[in-house]
């Protein structure tokens, strides 16, 4: 312990050992010399001996941190308790010096302050959006990137419930989640990045990219940390993407309906023209022509395939399953498999770009089944089950190898996977319980909107 006695002018009359070893002095040293001038710098000794001397006969009951020079010249930081010492008739003949060495203790406590704050610089100049939630879903701290991206202010958001950020039905639906990890410990969300949507304070509804963490602190309680990414601008950019996408191919199409078509339609005029006269002059290549007649036309009918396939006509409610029962029936021509498409009630997407995007999976998934799976029956069905629509397709051929993550699968799975993102639905790749591989992919219904008429086409 470091003890150390003065008199009423400052002077050291005494030192505990403990204090010997600290300061590297011996008490006879020291014997008779203000304190003061003898341990603490020259810079600290003002605040020292008002401490010291000032307060006598007042209160002494708060505690003062000062430095102590020690006889190497460096620095220990010392939180000293004074004590006045009386006699009998209560006059004050001297003072008590009670310390404790706070060095390292300052230290650590320096560290961590600077830790703190530069942990917090990280969290507030952080791009994401940073929010702690405690198990009761009530918001405990959120960054600037929160602010902004939401449109609340801190004061706003610190103490209300984490369901604020998201729209309907998550809303209610929220509190569920948490109780229910929180009686069972499944894990649905945490430690997994995920894409959902939430809500600003405008109630605009918007994509954002959350992965959440869990802590325990050594109190007992959880902690749940979300980081959440804001998605808008790579929303709209890959809904660019696709729309070009799409309109080249729909530019292809017509061009392979309205010239390639034309022209293998005139090359089989005029070729069954040839054949018709060489018929007639009893010719021995009128056989042979009869075949390029019959090639020319077949080829004209794959060349119109490919084109309706480029540009479907899905632009009314009901026009995804005539797109769908084309599909079925034009593989079934070309690639002479079974390809059947089951609808048992009648579905009706009133939203165009989702009738598209739902068709271009069923399209990739048939072109997969017959490429990689080498399938010779594919089954395409359309359900709407409880507000969401589910598109399938099955096929018998060799079935998905364990590990369809790799790259080995290539863009296929990985396009089908970005449009069901793009509509807001779930993507899944199975195997089928029949043998071969099932695709299933489910979306919300949406809602009818304005969309153009529907043209004929030849």
């Amino acid at each position: 312990m470091l003890v150390m006695g003065v008199d009423t002018h400052g002077q050291i009359q005494w030192m505990s050992h403990g204090l010997e070893l600290l300061s590297g002095y011996k008490s006879v040293e020291l014997q008779q010399r203000d304190w003061v001038a003898a341990l603490v710098p020259a810079e600290f000794q003002e605040a020292a001996r008002a401490m010291c001397r000032d307060g006598m006969g007042g209160d002494r009951s708060r505690n003062h941190v000062q430095p102590l020079r020690v006889c190497d010249g460096s620095l220990r930081q010392v939180e000293w308790l004074l004590s006045d010492v009386k006699d009998k008739q209560g006059q004050v003949t001297g003072i008590l010096c009670i310390g404790r060495d706070v060095t390292d203790l300052q230290a650590a406590r320096y560290a961590l302050i600077s830790s703190e704050k530069r942990s917090a610089a990280i969290v507030e100049t952080a791009v994401n959006a940073i929010i702690t939630m405690s198990e009761a879903r009530i918001i405990e701290t959120v960054n600037s990137a929160t602010e902004r991206i939401f449109g609340y202010s801190k004061e706003e958001l610190v103490g209300q419930n984490i369901s604020t950020l998201m729209p309907q039905p998550y809303r209610d639906a929220h509190d569920t989640y948490v109780q229910n990890y929180l009686k069972t410990g499944v894990k649905k969300i945490i430690g997994i990045g995920r894409e959902v949507v939430g809500q600003r304070k405008d109630g605009t509804i918007f994509p954002l990219e959350l992965s959440v963490g869990e802590v325990l602190l050594q109190d007992g309680r959880r902690v749940f940390t979300g980081i959440i990414r804001d998605l808008t601008d790579r929303k709209q950019l890959e809904e660019k993407i696709l729309q070009i996408s799409e309109e080249e191919q729909h530019r292809i199409g017509q061009d392979i309906h309205d010239d390639l078509c034309q022209q293998l339609a005139a090359i089989g005029c005029l070729a069954k023209v040839a054949h018709q006269q060489l018929t007639k002059g009893g010719s021995e290549q009128a056989q042979s022509l009869q075949e390029i007649v019959r090639l020319v036309t077949y080829a004209n009918v794959r060349a119109r395939e490919m084109s309706r396939g480029l540009m479907p006509v899905v632009l009314d409610s009901a026009g995804l399953m005539a797109a769908l029962a084309e599909l079925a029936q034009g593989t079934e021509r070309i690639f002479r498999v079974s390809c059947r498409f089951r609808c048992e009630r009648p579905v009706q997407v009133p939203d165009n770009k989702v009738a598209t995007q739902l068709f271009r999976i069923a399209q990739e998934a048939v072109a997969n089944a017959l490429k990689h799976s080498r399938a010779d029956r594919i089954e395409l069905s359309l359900t709407e089950v409880d507000g969401e629509l589910q598109l399938m397709i099955r096929d018998n051929g060799v079935g998905i190898p364990d590990n369809i993550t790799g790259k080995s699968t290539g863009m296929g799975l990985l396009t089908m996977s970005h449009r069901t993102r793009m509509i807001g639905g779930v993507f899944a790749v199975e195997h089928d319980q029949s043998g071969g591989t099932l695709v299933r992919c489910r979306v919300p219904l949406p809602a009818p909107q304005k969309t153009p008429q529907r043209r004929s086409r030849s």
